[in-house]
């Protein structure tokens, strides 16, 4: 039995999908300046090991951060309904410039949903 990350190519596919929601969020107005550093290369690791992780592949993200702690590790950011669709709207695009079917894309696309909604910490 296979599991999604080998089903929509493996660390490809991540490496492809990070890289085009990084070139949107680092012009983004509202998701830049939540990266003052402006170290996208040590965010996109974080954030493709982390989605590689939860869809199957590599654990490599828990052996180098320990658990996920999703919430606790946004909260210093003001993540208000704005930002969360500033968020998604970046992954859209980033998705649209990804070769994925339209399942995979779906099953994707709710768990990003779900994911963005849960961050969410002001009004």
């Amino acid at each position: 039995m296979s599991t999604f990350y080998e089903e929509v190519g493996g660390t490809e596919f991540f490496e492809e999908l990070v890289s085009g929601f990084y070139a949107v969020v680092a012009v983004d107005p509202i998701l830049s300046p939540m990266y003052p550093d402006k170290d996208w290369h040590a965010a996109a690791e974080r954030l493709q090991m982390f989605l590689e992780q939860y869809w199957g592949g590599p654990s490599t993200y828990s052996e180098m951060r320990g658990h996920p702690r999703l919430r606790m590790r946004h909260n210093q950011f003001f993540i208000d309904p704005k930002a969360k669709e500033a968020w998604l709207n970046a992954m859209a695009r980033a998705l649209d410039s990804v070769e994925i079917s339209r399942e995979h894309r779906a099953e994707l696309w709710n768990y990003l949903e779900l994911a963005a909604n849960s961050l969410v910490n002001q009004e």
